[in-house]
C-alpha cells in the first residue's frame, strides 16, 4: 500500500486493512511508521521525492490536491528553488488548519482542473498557471508557461478557457499579459535571460529564441531579417575546440547570408547600451540588405 503512495499509508487505510490498532501503536513506538500529519505515516526510514506532498493530500482528505507552487513543482514547469515552506493544497469545502500545509479553501473545483502525477491528486496544468499567476513575478511566470507547452501538458486555449471560466482571478492580468506576446519565451541560461530583458526593455521586436537554422540551433533569431544573436556566456570558449566550432557555426550561416552577431556575459552586465546600439545597428544593416533584395527581385 506505501509503495502505491510513495511510502505513505494513513491509519484509516491501516485499519480498513485490517491491521490492529495496536499493531499501528507498536509500528509508531518503534519507528517503522514516522508520524507526518495527524493519522499520516511514513513507512521505513526512505524518505520518497514526493512523499511530503502525497502526504498533504492524505492528511486534508479525498478531496486534497496539491496546488499552487507545489504544483507547479511537480509538474516540472518551476524549479525547486520556488519550493513553498509549506505544501500548498486546494480544498473543496472546509477543513481545519494542518501544520506544514497550507490549505485553501474554495466552493467548487471543476473535473478537468484535476489530474494525478505520479499518483498524487493534482491541479491540472492550466489551472496550476492559473494560481500560479498570482504569486510569482511576469517573468516567472511566462517561464513557467513556456515550459508546460514545451512539454505540451497545456495550451493556450485551455488556458484562456479557463480564464473565462474563473473570470476575478487575481493572476488574470499577469496571464494576459504572457499570452498577449504570442509564444512564450524558454531561455536557457542567465545570460539569455539577461538579454532577453534587455531586448524587451530597448523594445525589438519579439525574436524566436533556441530555434534551428540551416543545421544548427542558435540563441535568437530575427527571421525576416536574416539575424541572429549567439549569447555566449560564463563558460564562454572554454576549449579550442569550442572556439573552431562557434566559428564554424558561424561561417556556415553567413554562407547562407545570415548575419550572426555574438554578445558575451561581461558586455551584457557592463555595457549593454553598446550592446542595444551594436544591434541596432546590425537590425538596421539587415532591413536595408532585405529591402535592395526587393528591389532586384
Amino acid at each position: 500500500m506505501a509503495a502505491a503512495q510513495h511510502g505513505i499509508v494513513t491509519r484509516g487505510q491501516l485499519l480498513s486493512a485490517g491491521v490492529g490498532a495496536d499493531v499501528v501503536d507498536r509500528g509508531v513506538k518503534s519507528g517503522r511508521l514516522h508520524g507526518l500529519h495527524r493519522g499520516v505515516y511514513r513507512v521505513g526510514p526512505v524518505i520518497a521525492a514526493h512523499g511530503h506532498l502525497m502526504a498533504a493530500t492524505l492528511a486534508c482528505g479525498p478531496s486534497a490536491v496539491v496546488s499552487h507552487r507545489s504544483a507547479a513543482i511537480l509538474w516540472g514547469i518551476v524549479g525547486g528553488s520556488l519550493r513553498p515552506p509549506a505544501v500548498e493544497v486546494i480544498v473543496r469545502g472546509s477543513d481545519r488548519r494542518r501544520p506544514g500545509i497550507r490549505i485553501r479553501r474554495i466552493a467548487t473545483l471543476e473535473e478537468d482542473e484535476v489530474a494525478r502525477r505520479d499518483g498524487i491528486p493534482v491541479t491540472a496544468p492550466a489551472r496550476t498557471l492559473y494560481d500560479l499567476a498570482a504569486m510569482v513575478r511576469p517573468r516567472t511566470l511566462e517561464r513557467a508557461v513556456a515550459e508546460a507547452f514545451s512539454r505540451r501538458l497545456t495550451d493556450a486555449d485551455r488556458i484562456v478557457e479557463l480564464m473565462a471560466r474563473h473570470p476575478k482571478g487575481p493572476g488574470l492580468r499577469a496571464l494576459r499579459v504572457v499570452l498577449a506576446r504570442g509564444r512564450p519565451v524558454l531561455t536557457r541560461s542567465a545570460a539569455e535571460e539577461r538579454f532577453l530583458a534587455l531586448l524587451r526593455k530597448a523594445r525589438f521586436d519579439p525574436p524566436e529564441v533556441n530555434v534551428e537554422l540551416a543545421g544548427f540551433e542558435v540563441d535568437f533569431l530575427w527571421r525576416k531579417e536574416r539575424l541572429v544573436t549567439e549569447i555566449d556566456g560564463f563558460a564562454f570558449h572554454s576549449s579550442p575546440h569550442a572556439f573552431e566550432r562557434d566559428r564554424r557555426r558561424d561561417a556556415v550561416l553567413a554562407a547562407e547570408g545570415v548575419t550572426v552577431v555574438r554578445v558575451t556575459w561581461r558586455q551584457l552586465v557592463t555595457e549593454p547600451e553598446a550592446v542595444v546600439v551594436r544591434l541596432a545597428r546590425a537590425h538596421t544593416r539587415a532591413r536595408l540588405a532585405d529591402h535592395f533584395r526587393s528591389g532586384a527581385s
